[in-house]
């Protein structure tokens, strides 16, 4: 059993055809569709996942994205890039049997980034927040049916992007104006929107955050079968949280090699810390390849080409090593 890689979400560039050629070369058992936000408002991860709203649309100002009453160029935009990058991922797995991951923000990520007419987050506005929610659902409905009639042997794997999940737990999310914070939503309500967000696919459903502290006890109980996030921010302190949910059968991608142009260290030396971390919580070698998938720290937008795909060449290596190697 060998542990897998996959890659975040976003690349460098802007071509779509080469960024799916080389996500396919790169994971050939694990590919991805990949994001690439230079190519401007709507690309970005926040733009790509308003894009796929029913009936709830936005636009870009200068402080970010807003609701609009109506759909307008930038939501246009926004889907017109994603049809081209799955046209290209398309062209790239014809015949792909295995797992294929694909990626949205999730709705506490968007709620805090999207503003509501006066300029506030939607954040601060509970009923808003159930709207994003179950509009956002709707539209990864017909993504995922989408993609599984585009690429038929995929078993298709739903990342949602949450890196401001712990920010909207503790109350960290900044007004307007910079000058307070919203309060902190309630754990249970978070952990509910989620689940039944996840009810939409019966398959894999994954969540990554880079961010500091991710909650992995609420993100199990909400049902994700996986939790994608920065190995270097780990604490000791996550130790009984990562666990619980590596014996409850939840993966963990491990983010452990740098997202930005950075010396790579051998293959074997990327995942030392993951091997470290199974010894300190006592668990079993043999369940290292079953249970880690390792990728990037964060995804490779800020990377130059060559590293990108450095990373990505390195990542499987990684994985391999740590397969052969568990102990």
């Amino acid at each position: 059993m060998s542990a897998g890689a996959t890659g975040v979400g976003s690349l460098p560039g802007g071509d779509a055809r080469e960024a799916a050629k080389t996500v396919t070369g790169s994971f050939e058992e694990f590919p991805y569709l990949a994001e690439l936000p230079a190519r401007g408002p709507g690309a970005d991860m926040i733009g790509r996942s308003l894009g796929l709203l029913v009936d709830m649309y936005a636009h870009v100002e200068p402080s970010g994205w807003r609701i609009s009453d109506r759909p307008g160029r930038d939501s246009k935009r926004a889907r017109s890039w994603l049809g081209e990058d799955l046209d290209a991922l398309e062209e790239f797995t014809q015949g792909y049997a295995g797992k294929l991951k694909v990626q949205a923000v999730g709705p506490w990520t968007l709620a805090a980034a999207l503003e509501l007419h006066g300029g506030e987050a939607m954040l601060q506005d509970p009923g808003a927040c159930r709207d994003l929610a179950g509009s956002l659902a709707e539209g990864l409905r017909e993504h995922l049916a989408d993609v599984r009639k585009r690429i038929p042997g995929a078993q298709v794997v739903l990342q949602l992007d949450e890196p401001s999940l712990t920010a909207v737990l503790l109350g960290r999310v900044r007004s307007a104006s910079g000058y307070r914070t919203y309060r902190a939503v309630d754990r249970q309500v978070v952990e509910g929107a989620l689940r039944d967000l996840f009810s939409v696919h019966d398959g894999e459903v994954v969540v990554h955050s880079c961010a500091p502290e991710v909650p992995f006890g609420l993100l199990r109980r909400a049902g994700a079968t996986g939790v994608s996030f920065d190995f270097s921010l780990l604490t000791e302190r996550e130790d009984d949280a990562i666990g619980e949910a590596v014996e409850s059968g939840t993966k963990l991608f491990a983010g452990v090699v740098p997202g930005t142009d950075a010396p790579l260290s051998d293959p074997g030396g990327s995942v030392m810390g993951v091997r470290k971390l199974w010894r300190r919580l006592g668990l079993a070698p043999g369940t290292l390849a079953e249970s880690v998938v390792v990728t990037p720290s964060c995804g490779l937008a800020g990377a130059s080409p060559a590293y990108a795909r450095a990373v990505q060449a390195h990542c499987v290596r990684a994985a391999r090593s740590l397969a052969d190697n568990p102990e």
